[in-house]
């Protein structure tokens, strides 16, 4: 999907995003993910901020990224009711270059299933974050569930055109596939949503 599309339509998504964000979504897991994340943090397609309430502000310095002003323009809404400190841009983590090794955590929710090359983006987390720093993950893939994953594939190419993310990626096999090591995994919803976390290598 041209990129441009992409941004357009992300845009246009900015408001739900913020709705469900207020409404706490995920909530449950997007904590556990983010209990113990402190230090250096870099958050890529932050989206409407939706984890900036698990974060906790006297042990992270935070850089928020996302392609989509009017989702950067709702994370930082949410970012000053939270009296959070971030750090906002404005760029596509796809062509994004930052110094190797700044950042003690790298974290991705939701964002995966979305770029022409997620195998590319995983390997530009490990070089972003410094040797043994933590990757957090939180994604949805493909079910374990047969029923549920031929009906993923099934739905997928209308799923693409509407939300712009891909419905049947194979998380777990991409996570291992990339240069991060992965350390602990846990599966939830039919096996569709992934939590993961890994160390750079």
């Amino acid at each position: 999907m041209n990129k441009d599309t992409l941004v357009r339509k992300f845009n246009k998504q900015a408001s739900m995003y913020e709705r469900n964000s207020r409404q706490r979504m995920l909530g449950m897991w997007r904590s556990r993910l983010l209990q113990d994340v402190h230090g250096k943090v870099l958050e890529v397609a932050v989206g409407a901020g939706a984890n900036f309430p698990y974060y906790n502000r006297d042990t992270v310095d935070l850089t928020a990224v996302d392609f989509s002003p009017e989702m950067l323009n709702s994370a930082r809404r949410m970012a000053l009711e939270l009296q959070l400190e971030v750090s906002f841009q404005e760029q596509d983590i796809e062509t994004l270059e930052l110094p190797e090794r700044s950042f003690d955590c790298v974290v991705s929710t939701l964002s995966l299933c979305g770029y022409d090359d997620p195998l590319a983006v995983l390997n530009k987390m490990n070089r972003w974050c410094r040797p043994g720093g933590r990757i957090c993950l939180l994604e949805h893939g493909i079910s374990s569930n047969r029923l549920l994953g031929f009906t993923q594939h099934l739905v997928n190419p209308v799923a693409r055109r509407i939300s712009g993310c891909h419905f049947n990626r194979d998380m777990l096999q991409i996570v291992h596939d990339s240069e991060v090591e992965v350390v602990n995994t846990e599966r939830y919803y039919g096996g569709m949503i992934h939590l993961i976390w890994a160390v750079s290598t």
